[in-house]
């Protein structure tokens, strides 16, 4: 099974990748991160006669990562009660892929993923994470994904998440659920 994770966070070594990189200690993963790579937000022409304008940008570069993975792990740091703009923007950009005649198999090589979320916050993210899994959760149900899991962490200030036993609990779960299923 390849593992690919998806990092959404604009801080290097930030909160949510330090929890990533406890669910993903010594297996083999492949990363990439968002902000790496210009990803142009979506224009909208899904009702357009001709339909979406090819894009110049790092998108299909990426996505084509992404159709290799068989696991997913999307980290994003919790923004504004959501997920991160460029974990958004990202994301949005899937309209596009299900209408590219490139990509006629999107959605069904999509469905055949697994995929986990790590977000990390500062304030209250048990809670008001919560709606941010669900917006993951419906994502992955339109698109097909497995949603296999999910662990929120508190932590503000860098290397805050170290102080939050529960999370670290929780991210160590799914490394033994993730190494299972690496190595069958």
């Amino acid at each position: 099974m390849k593992v690919g994770v998806i990092y959404g966070g604009t801080r290097t070594n930030g909160n949510t990748e330090t929890l990533t990189e406890q669910v993903i200690q010594d297996l083999p993963v492949e990363k990439i991160y968002l902000k790496d790579y210009d990803i142009k937000p979506i224009e909208d022409q899904r009702h357009d006669p001709s339909g979406f304008k090819e894009v110049e940008d790092d998108y299909n570069d990426v996505i084509d990562r992404v159709l290799s993975y068989d696991i997913l792990i999307f980290a994003t740091p919790i923004y504004w009660f959501s997920m991160s703009g460029t974990m958004k923007l990202f994301i949005d950009r899937w309209s596009q892929t299900l209408k590219d005649p490139n990509y006629p198999g999107f959605k069904g090589v999509m469905s055949s993923k697994k995929a986990y979320v790590i977000a990390v916050g500062g304030d209250n993210p048990l809670i008001k994470g919560l709606p941010m899994i669900e917006q993951f959760q419906h994502i992955f149900n339109f698109i097909g994904i497995s949603f296999e899991g999910y662990v929120l962490g508190k932590g503000n200030q860098p290397g805050e998440i170290q102080q939050d036993e529960q999370a670290l609990a929780v991210a160590n779960q799914i490394h033994s659920t993730l190494k299972q299923q690496v190595n069958k």
